[in-house]
């Protein structure tokens, strides 16, 4: 059986990533779990998969859950909590499903020591990426994604060569205001942009997929995931989500993974690799699906994309200073204090003050996004500080 630590377990892939470990008992067992403060369910997944380590955000959570699980439990906290969760002995491999830039040092923590990774956190990469690929390679910890995007291409790439590459194709679905005017956009609330179309998400990575900062995001993943440069990762807007990404190979010719839009498909995959096996969702209907449609995405009205590729050229710095301001963006946006077109203004402006901030270490990064929440949070419209 393969140990598994799920960092993020009381999120949507934390709870996916438990759906199939249910389906599958005889392969996985959970060895540690780290979630935030959502404790009733933290306690359910406790009890019924028995962990050995259980890992919450601050001291007060880890007090009042220490009387609500199994003897024998060990319940730790904050960010020493989530490296031991990462770190764990009897977890081959981790989980990491943390939202947001909290986890970078957890996803470090599992190459450093070796792990396989199944990498649901973007920000890791986006925010370290040069340190935790270079870091993979030298302790030989395979990093797997779990974003359905990456995912699919790295279904895409088996048994094929770098050098037989010629682009990586990632698809948006266009999210709940493809077609709209800039003008309904700045008018759009918080409800109308966490109705997505296809998938069911947290609530930052739905806001995200509604700027096209996901996939803005996703470039910059895939480009440290495969080693491609921005100008050979190209984004296609495909409304049916049911092309997840698409490989082009130097002959013209071009291999695509479909299926069901649910994300225990990818991340059964990671957890799996290299085997597949029967999984109990429902299978793909190609008929169904209908029409396979393609659009280029339109960098006018959502700009978040462009801002990413900028980010992605520009290098250092400039990717954690645009996830860090995004992040500060969109929470202002989900609490009303911002449109939905201050959120690529916001951070176009935090990327002007610290895009050449130093970025020799993961230390100088994570300062980096610390001046990039700051900077963020002054240019909201009503100048908020968030630190």
């Amino acid at each position: 059986m393969r140990g598994l630590a799920i960092l993020g377990s009381t999120g949507s892939i934390g709870t996916s990533t438990l759906r199939v470990v249910a389906s599958q008992p005889e392969r996985f067992r959970v060895t540690a779990l780290a979630a935030g403060n959502n404790l009733d369910l933290l306690e359910e997944q406790v009890r019924r998969f028995r962990p050995s380590l259980v890992a919450v955000r601050d001291a007060g959570a880890a007090e009042a859950l220490r009387g609500r699980v199994p003897q024998g439990t060990e319940v730790t906290h904050g960010e020493e909590g989530r490296r031991r969760a990462a770190v764990h002995p009897e977890a081959e491999m981790v989980v990491c499903a943390l939202v947001g830039s909290i986890g970078v040092r957890s996803a470090w923590a599992a190459v450093d020591a070796g792990k396989t990774l199944a990498l649901a956190n973007k920000e890791a990469l986006v925010v370290g990426g040069a340190h935790l690929t270079r870091r993979a390679a030298e302790t030989k910890a395979a990093i797997l994604p779990v974003d359905s995007e990456h995912n699919a291409i790295h279904q895409c790439l088996r048994g094929e060569t770098a050098a037989e590459v010629s682009r990586l194709w990632l698809t948006a679905s266009g999210g709940p205001f493809r077609g709209w005017s800039r003008e309904r956009l700045a008018a759009a609330t918080p409800e109308q942009a966490l109705q997505h179309p296809t998938w069911r998400m947290g609530r930052k990575i739905t806001i995200d997929s509604a700027t096209l900062m996901n996939k803005g995001l996703e470039v910059l993943e895939a480009h440290w995931l495969f080693g491609l440069p921005g100008e050979r990762i190209r984004v296609l807007v495909h409304p049916g989500s049911v092309v997840h990404s698409m490989v082009e190979f130097v002959d013209g010719s071009f291999k695509a993974q479909l299926g069901v839009t649910d994300m225990r498909a990818p991340i059964q995959y990671a957890l799996t690799w290299p085997e597949r096996c029967a999984s109990e969702l429902p299978p793909f209907d190609p008929v169904a699906a209908g029409p396979l449609v393609f659009e280029e995405p339109d960098p006018q009205r959502f700009p978040c994309l462009s801002l990413a590729y900028a980010a992605l050229s520009a290098g250092g710095a400039a990717p954690a200073v645009l996830n860090a301001a995004n992040e500060v963006a969109v929470a202002a946006f989900l609490e009303g204090r911002a449109g939905f077109l201050d959120i690529p203004a916001v951070v176009e402006a935090a990327l002007q003050r610290h895009a050449s901030h130093p970025a020799g270490t993961l230390d100088d990064l994570l300062e980096a996004d610390r001046l990039a929440r700051d900077a963020a949070a002054a240019a909201l419209p009503h100048g908020e500080r968030c630190s």
